[in-house]
């Protein structure tokens, strides 16, 4: 049964409801249910309610559309997709009572519902493969694959993986699945799936239009947007594990200004507290952090500090936490966390604990003068990742649990704001669809330090722009670092010199092997825990130094450039880092590229991702190229051989921008 209401289209059939209604341009969202009514969630999607779609129907189909999306739903229940009135993307059946040319004898649908304890289902959406499409963003996976089709994908958060379902499609559409559930999303050769562990609803959002960048316009429309980025964090970020003393720091940035190194940002990592869930200084080792914010500035650095949202059991703020219901529940057992103590984490999806969390920061960080903060283990990381053992005050983690890292960007963001900052930009290890209007910085994770690894950030740091999450990072050199081994001064120079090229610069790591003795003999505060061996830019020999020191000077110098990317970024949507595809979408060969890029729209970057590479070949699209390390002009539509030495990275400016 088809009936329209409030100018949506309603379809009705064994028990399932199912809604479709105009929300933003071009595009439709599709909401499902075997539940009596629908759940008023938007998760991610925000405004463009008020888009009036054109409906009709009769007794064997109905259409809706909305500018140059549109859809039909045959009486039995099949969606399809159209594009300019072009086959777009349909549901898949294998069913009996479908019309198709397919073995209906299968008995699959494309809305299938399997009912889970406790009442909630578990949910696949099915819809047909197209031979020749590719899909990409999704966030971050650890694998060196920009175009996913083929690809099977958890969705879940854990440390270095990022879940932010939104894929675009070559075929001119974008898909967001609007669901926080953990689950899957299986984009086979056979057909695609989307799977959810626990849900009242079926909820997913497409788009259709012209060009990638319209279609991230229209996505970023209703998800939001990042704001202006600071001027003052696009220039180096200095960090390792970890500074142990307020004189470490002193020392590193005082050796910064004594060479001249424009360093934007210094950064406090972890156990420079009494215990995890006091968010505060041990002041053993940091007598006073508001005079060494001072001195920070005087030198034209800010200062950036570790915060966890882990709680453990014996600091002074658990009890309180534990008695008001801030912390999340497992139902099995009582822990979450076990590193260096015993510890649960607090609930970011409860705006109680959200405002308990920043009121302690406040009152311990920011109003010492620190307004960057470092917001880890953000998926939340558990001991082990069993997602149906924590309940949020949101619902399951299994049902709600991938949004919990926007939430905690959320605290930060809306308690900074309500203080009367504007320059925000605050670090975390993880997101969800969103996460980049609350002026969230993400990075990679703790990843290992060799080639592989860098081909892995390297495909993640563009998925992660066409998410929607433009400012990305990682840590240079890696995270897992032996700084002894063979080859590592290598990658240190060409991560280094791609990281040139990406929305943040930042030196970052475990840099060992190190035996260095803890400070004092206590099982708790700022001495106890171990510290990685030095990771500034002359801490690797004075032949490194001469490289890294002349890329960020580089770096300093496009700040300009960099300030009108992001400002674009915040405006459009448009990514940082950018797919080739992004900028040249005609050109069938960019969509094929997978090992260079555009950063913005004026520089092509040609990283080098191969131990022992020492030249390389790179496409040019259509028009004029210029290679800015010696001004050679090139003519574009052709692969050019270009070399690479150790200390240089092929980089083209485009004639003309």
């Amino acid at each position: 049964m088809f009936y329209e209401r409030d100018g949506k289209l309603y379809f009705e059939r064994k028990g399932e409801t199912v809604c479709l209604f105009a929300q933003g341009k071009n595009a439709l969202r599709v909401r499902a249910t075997m539940n009596a009514r629908f759940e008023d969630t938007n998760w991610a999607l925000c405004g463009g309610e008020d888009v009036r779609a054109e409906i009709s129907a009769d007794g064997e189909s109905a259409s809706i559309t909305n500018g140059k999306i549109s859809a039909t739903v045959s009486k039995l229940g099949q969606i399809r997709f159209f594009k300019d009135n072009k086959p777009l993307l349909e549901e898949y059946y294998r069913c009996y009572e479908y019309d198709m040319p397919h073995t209906p004898s299968l008995r699959i649908v494309a809305r299938e519902y399997k009912g889970i304890a406790g009442g909630d289902h578990k949910v696949t959406v099915r819809f047909e493969s197209c031979d020749g499409e590719m899909i990409f963003g999704m966030g971050q996976y650890q694998q060196p694959y920009l175009d996913l089709k083929g690809c099977s994908l958890e969705l879940a958060q854990r440390n270095s993986q990022v879940s932010v379902p939104f894929a675009l499609s070559s075929r001119g559409y974008g898909f967001l699945w609007n669901n926080p559930a953990v689950g899957k999303a299986d984009f086979a050769k056979n057909v695609t799936e989307w799977r959810a562990e626990s849900t009242r609803q079926i909820d997913y959002w497409i788009t259709a239009d012209d060009s990638p960048k319209e279609i991230l316009r229209n996505y970023t429309d209703l998800v939001g947007r990042a704001p202006q980025f600071p001027e003052n964090a696009m220039g180096l970020w200095q960090c390792k594990l970890r500074y142990r003393t307020q004189e470490e720091v002193l020392q590193v940035a005082r050796e910064y200004h004594r060479r001249g190194i424009p360093l934007d940002v210094i950064v406090i990592d972890f156990f420079h507290w009494t215990r995890q869930g006091e968010w505060k200084f041990d002041q053993k080792y940091w007598p006073d952090p508001a005079a060494m914010v001072e001195e920070l500035r005087s030198y034209g650095t800010r200062c950036m500090v570790s915060v966890w949202p882990t709680v453990d059991k014996k600091s002074e703020n658990f009890a309180e936490m534990d008695e008001k219901g801030l912390l999340i529940r497992p139902e099995r057992g009582s822990q979450c966390f076990d590193f260096l103590g015993d510890s649960m984490i607090y609930d970011a999806t409860n705006p109680a604990a959200r405002r308990f969390i920043w009121e302690k920061c406040k009152k311990n960080y920011y109003d010492s003068g620190f307004t960057m903060f470092w917001l880890d283990e953000a998926e939340p990381e558990y001991t082990v990742y069993d997602f149906d053992n924590y309940r949020y005050h949101l619902g399951t983690d299994l049902a709600v649990g991938n949004i919990y890292p926007r939430c905690h960007a959320q605290a930060f963001y809306e308690g900074q704001k309500a203080a009367g900052q504007t320059d925000i930009c605050n670090l975390l290890r993880c997101a969800w669809v969103g996460s980049q209007k609350y002026a969230a910085v993400v990075w990679s994770g703790d990843i290992q330090g060799n080639f592989e690894t860098l081909r892995d950030q390297f495909a993640a740091g563009l998925n992660m722009g066409i998410a929607g999450i433009p400012w990305w990072t990682t840590d240079i050199g890696g995270f897992f670092v032996d700084v002894k081994e063979e080859g590592h001064k290598e990658l240190l120079l060409r991560w280094f010199e791609w990281a040139t090229f990406c929305p943040v610069l930042r030196m970052h790591g475990d840099k060992g092997p190190s035996d260095i003795p803890a400070l004092d003999g206590r099982e708790y505060g700022g001495g106890f825990c171990h510290t990685g061996l030095p990771n500034e830019l002359w801490s690797y020999g004075e032949d490194v130094f001469a490289v890294l020191k002349k890329f960020t000077q580089l770096r300093v110098a496009m700040k300009p450039y960099i300030a009108e990317v992001m400002r674009e970024a915040s405006v459009n949507g448009s990514p940082v880092m950018r797919a080739m595809f992004y900028e040249f979408p005609q050109d069938e060969r960019c969509w094929r590229a997978d090992d260079q890029y555009m950063f913005g729209s004026r520089y092509l970057v040609a990283p080098v991702l191969y131990a022992g590479m020492r030249e390389r070949s790179v496409y040019l699209p259509a028009g004029t190229w210029k290679d800015i390390r010696d001004g050679k002009i090139y003519a574009g539509g052709a692969v050019i051989r270009t070399a690479a030495p150790i200390d240089e990275i092929p980089v083209f400016e485009k004639s003309g921008t």
